[in-house]
């Protein structure tokens, strides 16, 4: 398949042939022992690299098993927190995707934070809920070996989705011991999980099972029933193995979504409720993936392949009744898609210019096959049809990278990427189908000085790119309106978009280990996005805004004084604008709604060779402009989780895990808008009262665990 006319890229392929083609001509015979240039010993603190020596910037990092262990968490993707400066929240059922809020990005569920897991994309693209949504429900946080984290488009292996960040999830191949663990606690939460591995001839397979219940502290209870099951064979090791991975999740739910703050308030609903409680979803995922690797002292070959079915059906209603004052405003959106890709990469060491030298080149495909629907409803039945669409988006990304070491104190990484896609449309209005291309190519690079008294200095800069939904290119009338008040079609015309929206990022750094136990980075940033533009999968059209601009400053830290004991800190203050001011249809500006100005946490965990064990997490989310003047503003969030566990044996252990530990009443996410409810008047229909619409974070809850491992 042609994805996009070659008389249009050829130039841009052959400067890219040439970048590709030249750090194998120049380093065409490995190191001689006397070329070698002997590093700086890379000292490893606690439980994680410091990077110091290994790393491209100053925002990257490692976060081990054992420190992902013992950090409490009241849902799966907040293990994900553990990236300096990210927020993991939900606005809704404990079924949907979280929202996923870093660099002053509110970035909705993932829409530009990529994440994968055992090399696997959790990103959607042209979802029915919204671009790169992320779901992590199907993730067993037992067999997570560890994550590494990236930000900013400084990385040449890293895509669509990536100009924030990336965080790559990893499993395990193997348990040390099976294990066994229950658990119940507050809001009806109940959970059993099993697992275990055995070695075969030549290999090893792994076997979970997990069964998951929760209510929540919602006046209609979430209900939330979720089932995870994975297979899992490896032979080998990470550096000269395979493994093939079986993943089957399926779950449904209830939700209870953001309310309007009059309707709290005045006490016409319950600090725990919302308007619409038949709100909710149900979803399911399968997959089947592989990877392998082979390693020698002069190359490196990698390559990964996965297929993904997924489904989703999700019922929501955040206006009410601000346009149907008789049936409402729920809406049901439909995404049924099987994904299918991989990535390959091939990496050679030896000289260059007489100075150790590392040439990667790699490739990554992936193709998506996407049933989408938009339907109102009332009481998830039924009503009508806004659109549907047979989505097919196909993607080919090629990238290069070269890192050498000039100097004893100066090393550089140098990259380049190029990515194709190619989308098709079928929508059930032929004015709004069709076909959409785009490529973007990227360089990347970084400057590394250093290490001088165990602390090196980085200067990184670099494109990277989003994909919009595939309906935003297509899209020429709007699929809905309100005639007489009543949900109808309509013809009014619609600006198409392009189909990649380009991100430019700089950075400058440092990372240090100077004193004992301490590891510390400071990274100061900024990117640049082309267009914040969104399809929104609840209207089933583009929402559309100007270029807008991201600065801000992050400080990291991990202290640990002893062997178990370890210390966090991380501090991000950031300033998000639009370069001009926005017209957002309730106020004019250039404050990007949602996003947040300051994030902190503090953290301390402890797994010793005693008996006891656990941690203790504060997180502080800062107020975010909620309108583009900063006329309204939420309210900050502080939340503080805690986790304490004794090993009764050296086979059994009880845990006790207690969310919002000083019961703080705050928000999770909030939102501006205009809504109506069901007893305003009529003559609010279509326009609203603009409002805050909030969803709370759970009150003080406890949840005991018991593990047994044999």
């Amino acid at each position: 398949m042609v994805l996009v006319p070659w008389a249009q890229t050829m130039r841009r392929y052959l400067t890219l042939g040439a970048v590709l083609c030249m750090p194998f001509l120049l380093s065409a015979r490995p190191a001689a022992a006397d070329d070698l240039q002997t590093l700086p010993t890379v000292e490893v603190i606690g439980t994680s690299d410091n990077g110091v020596g290994t790393a491209g910037t100053a925002s990257e990092g490692t976060v081990s098993q054992r420190q992902l262990e013992q950090r409490p968490v009241y849902r799966e993707g907040e293990l994900l927190e553990s990236t300096p400066g990210l927020i993991v929240t939900q606005h809704s059922g404990e079924g949907k995707a979280n929202q996923y809020l870093l660099r002053g990005f509110n970035l909705d569920h993932g829409t530009d934070f990529e994440i994968t897991l055992d090399d696997m994309p959790v990103n959607m693209r042209s979802h029915a809920h919204g671009q790169g949504y992320s779901d992590l429900n199907f993730m067993v946080p037992e067999l997570v070996s560890g994550l590494t984290y990236r930000k900013g488009p400084y990385f040449a292996d890293e895509g669509d989705f990536a100009a924030a960040g990336a965080a790559h999830i990893g499993y395990v191949d193997r348990l040390d011991k099976d294990l066994v663990e229950v658990g119940a606690g507050s809001f009806g939460y109940a959970r059993a999980l099993g697992a275990m591995s055995r070695p075969t001839t030549g290999g090893n397979v792994l076997a979970a099972a997990e069964g998951y219940h929760l209510d929540g502290p919602w006046v209609h209870p979430d209900d939330y029933k979720k089932g995870n099951l994975v297979l899992r064979y490896s032979d080998g090791s990470a550096d000269n193995g395979w493994t093939a991975t079986a993943m089957a999740y399926s779950g449904s739910w209830n939700a209870t979504d953001q309310s309007p703050e009059r309707a709290i308030s005045d006490g016409q609903l319950s600090y725990w409720d919302s308007p619409d409680r038949t709100d909710g979803g149900n979803a399911q995922r399968f997959s089947l993936s592989g990877r392998m690797a082979r390693s020698d002292d002069d190359s490196r070959l990698s390559v990964s392949a996965y297929v993904i079915k997924s489904e989703l059906d999700l019922y929501n209603n955040f206006t009410y009744f601000l346009f149907n004052p008789v049936e409402g405003d729920q809406f049901h959106q439909h995404d049924d898609r099987i994904v299918g890709g991989g990535k390959a990469a091939y990496t050679t060491f030896g000289t260059l210019a007489g100075r150790d030298t590392a040439n990667t080149v790699g490739t990554e495909l992936r193709a998506d096959h996407i049933h989408l629907g938009l339907f109102q409803t009332q009481d998830r039945q039924y009503l009508s049809t806004d659109r549907v669409d047979q989505v097919d988006e196909s993607s080919v990304g090629v990238f290069a990278e070269n890192q050498t070491q000039w100097l004893s104190k100066v090393r550089t990484v140098i990259g380049l990427r190029e990515d194709m896609f190619y989308a098709t449309d079928h929508a059930d209005n032929p004015l709004n189908g069709g076909t959409a291309t785009g490529t973007q190519l990227s360089p990347k690079g970084s400057l590394i000085l250093g290490p001088w008294a165990k602390t090196e200095f980085y200067v990184s800069a670099g494109e990277g790119f989003h994909s919009n939904d595939v309906r935003s290119a297509t899209t020429t009338v709007e699929p809905t309106t309100f005639n007489n008040n009543v949900l109808g079609v309509s013809g009014q015309p619609l600006q198409k978009f392009p189909l990649l929206e380009k991100a430019v990022g700089e950075e400058v750094g440092v990372r240090t280990t100077l004193i004992p136990h301490l590891q510390s980075s400071i990274a100061i940033f900024r990117l640049h996005l082309a267009s914040e533009q969104v399809f929104s999968g609840d209207a089933g059209d583009t929402s559309a805004s100007g270029p807008s601009m991201r600065t801000g400053i992050e400080f990291a830290n991990t202290y640990t004084p002893m062997p178990g004991l370890a210390f966090d800190g991380d501090l991000a203050v950031s300033r998000a604008r639009f370069d001009q001011p926005v017209d957002d249809g309730i106020t004019v500006g250039r404050y990007i709604a949602g996003s947040p100005a300051m994030v902190a946490s503090l953290g301390v965990t402890y797994n010793g060779d005693g008996p006891w064990f656990g941690g203790v997490q504060y997180e502080f989310f800062g107020p975010r402009p909620l309108t583009d003047d900063n006329s309204v503003r939420s309210p900050p969030t502080n939340l503080i989780n805690a986790r304490i566990g004794y090993k009764l044996t050296p086979a059994a252990a009880v845990r006790l895990d207690i969310n919002n530990l000083l019961d703080t009443q705050t928000q999770q996410i909030s939102y501006y808008y205009a809504s109506r409810l069901q007893n305003e008047p009529l003559s609010l229909v279509g326009t609203g009262i603009n409002d805050v619409h909030l969803h709370p974070a759970e009150p003080f809850g406890a949840r005991l665990s018991v593990t047994v491992r044999f």
